[in-house]
């Protein structure tokens, strides 16, 4: 069995409190795509890359796509990870997605993030459709080659099959809790 989500399982549910002070449920997303994105507010290749990932929303919102970033990093590791940064943060740049705090992992583990960012499109049967990362070049986004997540989404908005479904997300590791803070999933370097 793969530890992360593989194409066609359903996305697992989960009740999060978000930087709007307010608790989600998977449920609770109703339009026709979900993209899930585990992200965080410091490692250096979502800091470099949440613009293009902005521009990927804006682009495709108004064409029934919901986009969610959760954090599950522990603050225990990295104090900028915290909930109260993860407010301070949205307000800062105001981005165009929920963001969710999986204070207990529970959430990661369930879907089986292997990096941050690592993106997960759900169709509107709630089953995945696409995963991994959304371009080729997050920490230098003035040399991306290729736009995974763009195009995963143009395809199947245009009723295509997804070319490219699954992909290596490129990112930092999951910082884990307590007896966890050293595990590494059993598969992280084989997604593809």
């Amino acid at each position: 069995m793969a530890f992360t989500l593989q194409i066609g399982d359903k996305a697992p549910d989960f009740n999060l409190c978000a930087t709007d002070g307010k608790n989600y449920r998977l449920g609770d997303f109703r339009k026709e795509v979900l993209v899930i994105f585990f992200t965080c507010n410091h490692c250096p290749y979502v800091k470099s890359s949440d613009e293009k990932t902005r521009e990927i929303a804006e682009k495709f919102i108004p064409q029934g796509v919901q986009f969610v970033g959760i954090n599950s990093n522990s603050n225990e590791t990295i104090p900028e990870d915290s909930y109260t940064n993860m407010v301070m943060r949205m307000d800062q740049y105001q981005f165009p997605w929920y963001y969710l705090r999986d204070e207990d992992q529970s959430v990661v583990k369930a879907y089986g993030a292997l990096r941050t960012p690592h993106f997960f499109v759900f169709d509107k049967h709630r089953k995945l459709i696409y995963t991994g990362r959304a371009v080729d070049n997050p920490l230098n986004t003035d040399k991306i080659k290729q736009n995974d997540l763009e195009r995963a989404l143009e395809e199947h908005l245009e009723d295509q099959q997804i070319s490219v479904p699954a992909t290596n997300p490129i990112g930092c590791n999951i910082k884990w809790k307590g007896k966890d803070a050293h595990w590494m999933p059993p598969d992280a370097c084989d997604l593809v």
